[in-house]
């Protein structure tokens, strides 16, 4: 089975930068895969991806050597275990808020008598190797969001769950689940109290032996969560890179525009 990348830098002890898909093109998803990221997720709960879509994407980021993962809608047995069908090698699932919903996550993670996975890895075995289905149980990632106030009160519950390889944060939710609305949603939290919850979440799956992810709104705020140990960051998603780039790039333009248009109403020197 081809080797992933994430898994070996976590087996390193090093952190990881993950990329965020959530436009339904193959072609992002190439030129994204091809910018150096460690791993790239697809977006099926908020992007506007479909599972087609999702699976060509797959398809377009092989070359690239990223470890690919999917970020399903929900906690559901068929939308889980089509994404690793589909060549997924790592799943995030929203909203796991007990130790029972984590249980039946890691189930639908793996073949008996692990779990209750059915065989039938239609590209999968294509994608990532004949012998996939004697190593998969051991080599899929399997991330569960912790974004509710619900999740926060079961959370040692939660991350003791065997099988369970690691706990994704999204900021937003659990700005949400815990303050209502106190404070604007976003990602990256400076308020002491979201601070504090999200490194209890940290040191909690790490007291597991489990690794943490952050999603992040910039660069700055990841070097930041990285230095409190976290285990992988996702920096922005492709929407927002785009739209910072097209915003950064008109900006620039008209700021050019302005300045040489000013200049242009004045009287220009003789050069004799």
């Amino acid at each position: 089975m081809t080797s992933s990348k994430l898994k070996q830098l976590w087996q390193d002890k090093k952190p990881a930068i993950n990329g965020w898909l959530s436009t339904s093109s193959a072609f992002v998803a190439e030129i994204m895969a091809a910018q150096g990221y460690d791993s790239v997720t697809i977006d099926l709960q908020h992007g506007f991806v479909g599972y087609e879509s999702a699976t060509a994407m797959l398809q377009a980021m092989r070359a690239s050597g990223v470890t690919p993962m999917v970020r399903v809608p929900w906690l559901a047995a068929s939308d889980v275990m089509k994404a690793l069908d589909a060549g997924a090698m790592g799943i995030i699932c929203p909203m796991v808020n007990t130790r029972e919903d984590a249980e039946l996550f890691v189930s639908y993670m793996r073949y008996p008598p692990e779990g209750q996975r059915s065989f039938g890895p239609t590209r999968v075995t294509f994608a990532q190797g004949a012998d996939y289905g004697a190593v998969a149980n051991q080599s899929v990632l399997a991330l569960a969001m912790i974004e509710t106030a619900e999740a926060m009160k079961n959370l040692d519950a939660i991350v003791n769950t065997p099988g369970l390889d690691g706990v994704y944060i999204g900021p937003a939710d659990l700005t949400l689940g815990l303050t209502g609305r106190k404070y604007a949603t976003g990602f990256d939290r400076e308020e002491p109290e979201m601070v504090d919850a999200i490194q209890s979440i940290l040191h909690a799956a790490h007291r597991a032996g489990i690794k943490a992810a952050l999603h992040c709104g910039t660069p700055t705020y990841a070097a930041k969560a990285i230095g409190w140990g976290f285990d992988l960051v996702t920096i922005s998603n492709d929407v927002r890179l785009l739209a910072s780039a097209a915003q950064q790039s008109v900006s620039t333009a008209r700021q050019l525009l302005g300045e040489n248009s000013h200049s242009a109403g004045k009287p220009q020197k003789s050069g004799y």
